[in-house]
C-alpha cells in the first residue's frame, strides 16, 4: 500500500542548469519527496501514461505534481500538458507551468488546457529558490488532490 503514496514530484526539464537549481531548492528547503525527472516532452508522457521505457510502472501511481518547463525537445510541454488534461485517467493531476516564457499567448493557451499555475522563471538564483521552495511546500505539502489522501488518513 505504501507504494500508493511514493511517487511525488515529476520534473520535466531539458536544462541541466535550471534543473540543478530546482533539485538544489527543493532540497534547501527539506522536501524529501520521491522525485522522478524527464528531460523531454515524449519521455514525460512516457512517464505519465505507462508506455515505453515505463510501461512496468503502473499508470494508477500518479505524482501529486508535475513541474513542467514549456520549451522542450521532441514535444512541446504545451503538448505534454495538453495530453495530461485531456486523459480522464490523469487530467486531475496538477501541473505547474515553471518556464522562462511570459509570452501571453502561451499563459492564456495554458489556461485554456487546464494548467494548475504558471510561473515565469525568476533570473535571480535566489528569488528561483524561493518561488520553487514556495511551490513545493505548497503543492506537495499543503494541497490534497483526489486520490492522494496521506497514508493516516486512509
Amino acid at each position: 500500500m505504501a507504494d500508493l503514496y511514493e511517487l511525488e514530484l515529476l520534473i520535466v526539464e531539458d536544462n541541466d542548469q535550471d534543473l540543478e537549481l530546482t533539485l538544489r531548492a527543493l532540497k534547501n528547503a527539506r522536501i524529501s519527496n520521491r522525485i522522478e525527472v524527464a528531460r523531454d516532452g515524449v519521455e514525460a508522457l512516457d512517464f505519465i501514461f505507462s508506455e515505453n521505457s515505463h510501461q512496468s510502472r503502473t499508470i494508477n501511481n500518479q505524482p501529486k505534481l508535475v513541474l513542467l518547463d514549456l520549451k522542450l525537445p521532441k514535444v512541446s510541454g504545451i503538448e505534454v500538458l495538453e495530453r495530461i488534461k485531456s486523459n480522464p485517467r490523469t487530467k486531475k493531476i496538477p501541473v505547474v507551468v515553471l518556464t522562462s516564457s511570459n509570452q501571453d499567448t502561451d499563459i492564456e493557451r495554458c489556461y485554456q488546457l487546464g494548467v494548475n499555475s504558471y510561473i515565469v522563471k525568476p533570473v535571480d538564483f535566489k528569488r528561483f529558490a524561493t518561488a520553487v521552495q514556495e511551490l513545493g511546500m505548497y503543492w506537495l505539502l499543503l494541497n490534497q488532490t483526489p486520490g492522494h489522501c496521506h497514508p493516516t488518513e486512509a
